[in-house]
C-alpha cells in the first residue's frame, strides 16, 4: 500500500478544510450527534469538548449550515480562530485581534444576507457586546456565534482572554458556542465553567447501541468500494458492520483515524482478518506513535512531556494486553499527578475517557479510559488477532485492567516545565512538512522546492504570508494554495 491511497480523501480529514459542496455527502451524524447539533442551534452558551479528530468542527459546521438553511430568525456566524497573531498574543492585544476577526466574519454573513454591515469597530469585549445586542435588535434575530479551534493544547495563556470574552458577550440575544479539547482548565477569572456554559463531551462511545451502524454508514458514504467488498465477503469473515465497528472501536471513536484506516484498507485486493490485522498494526506504527512526534513541537513548555507520555502509554498497553482488556481504570491520584500526560494521550487518541470515576476492585476510584486497539494489538505476543479476540474487544462488559496508586506500575516522575518556552513548530524548516509518516497528507517535493526557491524557509515564514502573495508565485494555483494552507494549519493547530 502506498501513501497515494490517501490523496482521494486527504483534504477531507478535517471538516473545516472540506469543500462545502462535499460536506453533506461525506459527513454522517448519529442520533447522539444530532442531539448535540440541536443544542448548538438552541439558545445558550455551549462548549464542545473532544480530542483531535473527534468531529468537533463537523458538528459546529453542520449547526451553522442548518441555521443558515432553516432558521430565518437566527443569524449564525462561524469563526475559525486558527489565526497566527491570535495564537501569539494575550491581554488587550488578543482582545483587539479577536474583535477584528469576529467583525470580519459577521460582516461577511450580513453581506451574504443583503443586510446592512456593521460600521463601528469594537476593540474590547464590552463594546463588542453592545454592538451585538444592538445588531440583534436591529435585524430582529437571535445571534449564534460559533468559535472553532478556540483552544490550542500548547498555548494556554490566551484561554483566559477567550473565556472572559465568551462570558461577556453572551446574553439573551447572543449565544456563544466553542470547541475545546479535553483537559482545558484555564477558563479565566470571570468564567465559571459549571454556570456560564453547558459542556458536552464529543465521544463516540462503543457502549452506544448505534456505534456499529454509525461507522458502517460512514464507511458506506466515504468508501463505497470498500463497503461493497465487505458486503460480498463469503465464508468466515468479519463483514461490513463488524469491520466498521472494529475499526471504530480501534480508534476509540475518532473519525480522522477511522478515515486513515479505511483509506489503507481500501487498497487491499481482498479483505480478511489478516488484512484487518495489518491495518491495525499499521495504525500503531504509522499513525499513533508518529502523532506524538507531530504534536511535540506544538506543546511549547510541555514538549518535554512527550517521552514520559510514551513511557506511560507503553506501560498501560503492556498491562492491558496481558489481560486482553480494552479499557483501563487509573487511580485518581495517578491522574491528578500526571494530568497533562493523560491530557496529551487523550488528545492524540491513545486513550479516551469513558467514565469520570469508577470504583476499583481493590479500593479507591479513578477515571475509566477506552484504549485504542492498534497499540494494544501491537503489544500482544506475536501481535495475533483472532475472531475470538475481536469478540472480546467488541464486548463492552469485559473487565478493565486497573492501575493502583501504590502499584508502582506507572512512573510518576516528571521533568521540569519551562513556562517561557515558545512553540517550536514555528521555527521548523519547511521540509518538515514533507509527505511521510508524520504528515501523511503533507507537501510534495515540488511544493516544498517551490517555497524554498521563493525564500520561505520555515513554517513561520509561510504561516505569516498572505494568500495573495503565495498565489502570485508561479506554480501555485488555487488547489496548491489550499493544500499548503491545510498542511500549515495541521502543523500548527491540529
Amino acid at each position: 500500500m502506498t501513501l497515494d491511497v490517501l490523496d482521494e480523501n486527504s483534504l477531507f480529514l478535517a471538516a473545516e478544510d472540506c469543500d462545502p459542496s462535499e460536506f453533506e455527502k461525506i459527513h454522517k451524524f448519529s442520533s447522539f450527534e444530532r442531539k448535540i447539533i440541536r443544542s448548538l442551534i438552541a439558545h445558550g452558551p455551549l462548549l464542545l469538548r473532544g480530542g483531535r479528530g473527534s468531529g468537533k468542527s463537523a458538528l459546529l459546521i453542520e449547526a451553522d449550515r442548518q441555521i443558515k438553511a432553516e432558521w430565518s430568525n437566527v443569524l449564525s456566524v462561524y469563526v475559525s480562530l486558527r489565526h497566527l497573531p491570535l495564537l501569539r498574543s494575550e491581554g488587550k492585544v488578543y482582545e483587539s485581534i479577536f474583535c477584528e476577526l469576529l467583525l470580519t466574519a459577521l460582516n461577511d454573513e450580513l453581506e451574504r444576507l443583503d443586510l446592512p454591515c456593521v460600521d463601528n469597530r469594537p476593540s474590547d469585549a464590552g463594546q463588542l457586546r453592545q454592538m451585538l445586542v444592538s445588531l440583534g435588535g436591529r435585524i430582529n434575530r437571535r445571534v449564534v456565534l460559533i468559535f472553532d479551534d478556540a483552544a490550542h493544547i500548547g498555548r494556554e495563556n490566551a484561554l483566559t482572554e477567550f473565556f472572559d470574552i465568551f462570558r461577556t458577550i453572551s446574553s439573551n440575544v447572543v449565544s456563544c458556542k466553542a470547541a475545546i479539547y479535553p483537559g482545558v482548565t484555564r477558563f479565566g477569572i470571570r468564567f465559571d465553567v459549571f454556570n456560564d456554559a453547558t459542556v458536552i463531551d464529543v465521544a463516540r462511545d462503543e457502549r452506544s447501541g448505534e456505534f456499529s451502524s454509525f461507522f458502517a454508514e460512514v464507511m458506506q458514504a466515504r468508501f463505497p468500494t470498500l463497503s461493497k467488498k465487505l458486503e460480498k465477503s463469503r465464508g468466515r469473515s468479519l463483514g461490513l458492520e463488524t469491520t466498521a465497528s472494529l475499526i471504530g472501536r480501534t480508534v476509540v471513536g475518532n473519525m480522522r483515524a477511522f478515515v486513515f484506516a479505511c483509506s489503507w484498507l481500501s487498497a487491499s485486493a481482498k479483505i480478511g482478518l489478516p488484512d484487518v490485522k495489518d491495518i491495525l498494526l499499521r495504525l500503531a506504527s504509522d499513525y499513533y506513535w508518529p502523532l506524538l512526534d507531530e504534536v511535540a513541537p506544538k506543546l511549547g513548555p510541555y514538549e518535554v512531556l512527550i517521552e514520559p507520555c510514551r513511557n506511560v502509554a507503553e506501560v498501560i498497553f503492556r498491562h492491558a494486553a496481558s489481560t486482553d482488556s480494552g479499557s483501563a481504570i487509573v487511580h485518581r491520584e495517578i491522574v491528578q499527578k500526571l494530568g497533562k500526560l493523560f491530557e496529551i494521550l487523550e488528545y492524540v487518541g491513545f486513550i479516551s475517557r469513558r467514565e469520570a470515576s469508577r470504583s476499583m476492585k481493590s479500593g479507591g476510584r479513578g477515571p475509566r479510559y477506552s484504549l485504542n486497539l492498534a497499540n494494544l494489538l501491537e503489544t500482544r505476543p506475536k501481535a495475533q488477532l483472532t475472531f475470538d479476540l475481536v469478540d472480546i474487544w467488541l464486548n463492552t462488559s469485559v473487565d478493565s485492567v486497573e492501575f493502583h496508586a501504590s502499584g508502582n506500575q506507572i512512573p510518576l516522575n516528571l521533568p521540569e516545565i519551562d513556562p517561557t518556552q515558545e512553540l517550536a513548530v514555528f521555527n521548523l524548516p519547511i521540509q518538515s512538512l514533507a509527505k511521510g509518516k508524520t504528515y501523511v497528507y503533507g507537501l510534495t517535493t515540488r511544493q516544498i522546492n517551490l517555497l524554498l526557491e521563493n525564500g520561505y524557509k520555515t513554517i513561520k515564514d509561510v504561516a505569516n504570508e498572505s494568500d495573495e502573495n503565495l498565489h502570485d508565485l508561479e506554480g501555485i494555483g488555487d488547489k496548491t494554495l489550499l493544500r499548503i494552507r491545510n498542511v500549515i494549519s495541521q502543523a500548527i493547530w491540529m
